[in-house]
């Protein structure tokens, strides 16, 4: 994160000469108004350059620029899948941090030839030598490998260029061969339909070709093929170990998969390219319009934003409170947080987000086995023999002085150590810890702990065995489905509190009181009370005797308790909000 990837991409094509002075501005390669106002990248963007050796030797570069934080790693694996090398930025006043730690080993796992860029050597703060040495003890890249660049001053720009040439291999692939191309991304167009991003194998691909997605196993002729620099450009053909984009008058989003293998419908290759595995969403929330008649609106952009983000899922669900909407699936945190940013932009729609969710695992009783995210559906006590939550391996990167601080709040979060390594003045930490638990505020509590200096990572440990219960909520007696949670036990009764307490703030006042209540099974384990308004029926009765005081109380309980019986309170949509937005 915040390694300056798009501004060192932004040096290299001014150097060689792939944006004019017109074009100018920063971080060329991050297309979306979302990524630049928050200074991170989202989308991997490719871009062909052309450099030229001082001895007239000419090379063309494919260059894509990709992003840094762990809620977009599959955007960073689909964009490995179609290299041959990569640049590896480390920030020379930061030093190592988790991130960099898993691009690496994403990079190594790829068979990739990775070239370190120790980058920021312009900063007051700045060690160069100090982060090359952390890169040598933390990942195993020999010190000596690394070029040492500033993006923003543009320092060290030709040594990185001349690296890529001696120490990234040219693509191999027999032009001859039958056609075989990786989709690494695509896009929807309305006047050209779906617009696939290919990385050649093996082949050629030219206007007019007849081609088969061979996961999809639909056949389509192609109308153009180009490349991109950084806009699309309209080419003549694209030969094996080029990169570039593909027309095939694609209309149905469903056939663009991304990670499919494209070969040609007379002549087929052997086998398809493995791609890359599909990703797993493992946060879940709701998204439902808040105008129950721009559902069909937020359908069809979701499919739209799928085809552009393949690691976002969704499907169709309903609330008793919110209407109709959506579960969709996220990679994490920021991952939901942009996609909700990007529908209510891009596509101009109002949202409400329920509160995010991880996938348990319950067996019961008769040795069934399923999986949920939503609350509601989660059978009662009687019938479970055991439920498993997901654990994370949570890696954090940060300076020793705030080792105690940040391992007590790891301590809060259920959270088990399994190491701890000591790189020069920084430490690293690994922890085993429930997902859930890391959902909500964990990040920004790290953050402010540590002053911004921690940076996390983590990976997915599979399902562990927990002591985890289901809060209903109760009004009036009545549970209320949408604001069931599920918790682990020791949290209950802190979370029923906080639920009870809010919900009793923003319920309306009846005529009687009414009672909100957390259960657990037949168990109340918090309760707040909406106060009744209050008629004061002894204004009339000044003076006399006490009697007819009491006479008139008792009628007025008598009245209460009938209104109680058969009265219904109606909970308004703000309370429900104020329950399952993400804002708490």
């Amino acid at each position: 994160m915040d390694h300056g990837k798009s501004t060192l991409a932004d040096r290299i094509l001014e150097r060689l000469g792939a944006m004019s002075e017109r074009d100018k501005r920063d971080q060329t390669l991050d297309t979306l108004e979302l990524e630049r106002e928050r200074g991170i990248t989202i989308k991997s963007t490719p871009v062909r350059l052309t450099y030229t050796r001082e001895d007239g030797e000419e090379y063309t570069f494919n260059l894509i620029d990709t992003p840094g934080h762990v809620d977009f790693n599959y955007e960073v694996s689909r964009s490995l899948a179609a290299c041959e090398g990569v640049l590896l930025l480390v920030d020379a006043s930061q030093g190592v941090e988790a991130q960099t730690i898993v691009n690496a080993y994403l990079a190594i796992d790829s068979n990739l030839e990775i070239v370190p860029v120790i980058n920021k050597i312009d900063l007051p703060a700045a060690d160069p030598e100090g982060a090359a040495q952390e890169l040598e003890e933390v990942i195993g890249i020999p010190a000596s490998d690394a070029v040492f660049a500033s993006g923003k001053a543009g320092i060290g720009i030709p040594e990185i260029l001349e690296a890529i040439v001696e120490r990234i291999p040219a693509p191999s692939g027999d032009p001859e061969a039958p056609l075989k191309a990786l989709i690494f991304d695509s896009f929807f167009d309305a006047y050209q339909g779906v617009i696939l991003f290919v990385r050649v194998l093996e082949g050629t691909l030219n206007p007019k070709d007849q081609i088969r997605l061979m996961n999809a196993g639909k056949n389509f002729e192609v109308d153009k093929v180009g490349t991109f620099s950084p806009g699309l450009v309209v080419g003549q053909s694209l030969p094996a170990g080029a990169v570039g984009w593909v027309a095939a008058g694609i209309k149905d989003i469903q056939d663009a998969q991304v990670g499919d293998t494209l070969t040609g419908r007379e002549r087929q290759t052997a086998e398809p390219f493995p791609g890359f595995k599909p990703a797993q969403p493992v946060v879940f929330s709701g998204l439902y319009p808040t105008d129950t008649e721009d559902y069909r609106k937020l359908r069809d952009a979701l499919e739209k934003l799928k085809l552009n983000d393949a690691a976002f899922s969704f499907e169709p669900e309903t609330s008793e409170a919110l209407g109709f909407g959506f579960r969709c699936g996220f990679l994490g945190l920021l991952h939901a947080e942009i996609i909700q940013e990007r529908l209510e932009r891009e596509y101009d729609l109002d949202l409400i987000a329920t509160a995010p969710a991880v996938v348990y695992r319950v067996t019961l009783t008769n040795g069934e086995v399923f999986e949920t995210q939503n609350p509601a559906e989660f059978p009662t006590r009687d019938r479970i023999t055991t439920v498993e939550e997901p654990y994370i391996k949570l890696s954090i990167m940060l300076p020793e002085d705030y080792v105690g601080p940040v391992m007590q709040l790891l301590q809060e979060r259920r959270g088990s150590m399994i190491t701890m390594n000591y790189v020069g003045k920084r430490v690293e930490l690994l922890y085993e810890v429930p997902f859930a638990e890391i959902l909500y505020d964990f990040h920004d509590r790290l953050k402010s702990i540590s002053r911004g200096y921690a940076s996390m990572d983590y990976e997915q440990l599979g399902y562990r065995e927990g002591d985890l219960r289901k809060v209903d909520i109760m009004v009036n007696n009545e549970i209320i489905d949408a604001l069931a949670v599920i918790v682990h036990e020791t949290k209950t009764y802190g979370l029923g509190r906080k639920i009870v307490d809010k919900m009793a703030d923003v319920i309306p006042r009846q005529m009687f009181p009414v009672p909100v209540q957390a259960v657990i099974g037949g168990k109340i384990i918090a309760r707040a009370t909406v106060k009744a308004f209050r008629k004061d029926v002894l204004a009339k009765c000044y003076g006399g005797d006490i009697s007819r005081k009491k006479k008139l109380l008792e009628k007025q309980k008598k009245g209460r308790a009938r209104m109680k019986q058969f009265g219904t309170v109606e909970v308004p949509q703000e309370a429900f909000l104020a329950v399952l937005s993400t804002e708490e």
